[in-house]
């Protein structure tokens, strides 16, 4: 997974680009301009139905983790801290690991 933070730029996207390369890669994304202007037309896709889902997991993150719901001085914004707090959260959506530190939790402060 490729971080690069920054406003909704031509520099930001740029910088995107940059780190996950455009070869052999079909882009879905929103109708901003700036896509249409960084992207070949040939791989990229813009359109609801394939960014619902999308949208879907970022409401679902920012239900379960509260750094994402709004600007704050609680949590810190390092972006491994960003990382690791969104691969802990998709590691336990996985039932299967949820089970194993459930267990594991009830068996230390049970």
């Amino acid at each position: 997974m490729a971080w690069v933070l920054g406003g909704r730029d031509d520099a930001t996207c740029r910088r995107l680009l940059d780190k996950v390369g455009l070869s052999g890669k079909t882009f879905v994304t929103d109708d901003w301009e700036g896509y249409h202007r960084l992207i070949p037309e040939d791989q990229l896709f813009t359109g609801k139905d394939l960014t619902f889902p999308i949208e879907q997991d970022n409401s679902n993150v920012r239900h379960y983790l509260a750094r994402f719901r709004r600007k704050t001085k609680v949590v810190s914004k390092c972006p491994t801290m960003v990382d690791l707090s969104l691969r802990l959260l998709h590691h336990l959506q996985d039932p299967e690991n949820y089970a194993t530190y459930a267990k594991t939790f009830l068996a230390i402060f049970g």
